[in-house]
């Protein structure tokens, strides 16, 4: 009877433990540990981040490859990812979903050549395209890997 117990106890314990890590990884693999929200990111001092986890709803994914993504702030702006050394991609239906991803922020400016592209990848009309006209600095991420939940 004892053995039953035990033995429950520890499956219960498995069950849920494998309920927190039930993620696709993409890029490099890692553990899910207490990530920061994206929102928490316009408040640091980047300079001094090396490789942080930050959860966030996607917002917008690459419809060519799943190249890059884009995600919510908590002010209504939005933050590209990246993915190191265009190393992988990630799924094209993300939007929506909340993912964890692990990497490196940073300010920056994206030129009119790369906005545009960025534009055409996600799908945006001829002339929603030529209306870029001006780089854009914002806060940007390079992430070394993204989980998805499952």
């Amino acid at each position: 009877m004892k053995r039953i117990q035990i033995f429950s106890f520890c499956l219960i314990l498995f069950s849920f433990g494998a309920m927190a890590q039930d993620f696709a990884s993409f890029g490099d693999e890692f553990k899910a540990k207490k990530p920061s929200e994206a929102s928490d990111l316009t408040t640091m001092n980047l300079e001094k981040v090396k490789n942080i986890q930050v959860e966030a709803e996607v917002n917008a994914v690459c419809q060519a490859k799943g190249c890059w993504m884009t995600v919510n702030l908590d002010n209504g702006e939005t933050m590209r990812v990246t993915f190191k050394d265009y190393g992988f991609f990630v799924p094209k239906d993300l939007a929506g979903t909340k993912v964890i991803f692990k990497g490196k922020p940073e300010v920056s400016t994206t030129s009119v050549e790369e906005l545009r592209h960025y534009a055409k990848d996600a799908g945006k009309s001829e002339a929603e395209i030529l209306a870029i006209t001006e780089p854009e600095v914002a806060l940007s991420f390079v992430a070394d890997g993204v989980l998805v939940p499952k």
